[in-house]
């Protein structure tokens, strides 16, 4: 075997259908499209969710909800989770770069600490949002919460 006798394995191939080449191949005419209507013509392409003129499941179904396009999604860490990070590290002031080194945050988050456990050290947190609880926390160790 060498590079001028391969072909491809026997039934893996086939021909593709030449449609509209003339009434001597068989699918001249009107080449496969049926007589008259939308999807004979040339230019046709059908609308995204007709249902060949059943009313469409977009229409169906009723409307509901609403979203919000100017909500802000926060990402939650928690107090007990900074308390860790303190033991240990031996970090005093937590922001977003701190966060994101240890794998709490991707850059492009919003980050709002919430109150879930106990904090010990004095901590510096800048951050984007707190929760009443979380500042109350910081703040009573010493620690100061900062808004960004």
């Amino acid at each position: 075997m060498d590079l001028s006798n391969l072909k491809p394995a026997e039934g893996s191939t086939k021909n593709r259908k030449r449609i509209g080449r003339g009434q001597g191949s068989g699918r001249g005419g009107t080449a496969t499209r049926g007589h008259k209507g939308a999807q004979s013509r040339s230019g046709y392409s059908r609308k995204f969710g007709f249902e060949g003129g059943q009313m469409p499941l977009y229409r169906r179904v009723p409307k509901s909800g609403f979203k919000n396009i100017n909500r802000k999604e926060y990402h939650g860490v928690n107090i007990d989770t900074l308390q860790q990070l303190a033991e240990t590290k031996n970090i005093e002031i937590i922001d977003l770069n701190v966060l994101i080194e240890n794998g709490l945050a991707t850059k492009n988050e919003l980050i709002k600490i919430l109150g879930r456990g106990e904090l010990k050290a004095k901590l510096e947190v800048r951050v984007h949002a707190f929760s009443e609880s979380a500042i109350k926390a910081i703040e009573a160790q010493g620690g100061v919460a900062t808004k960004i």
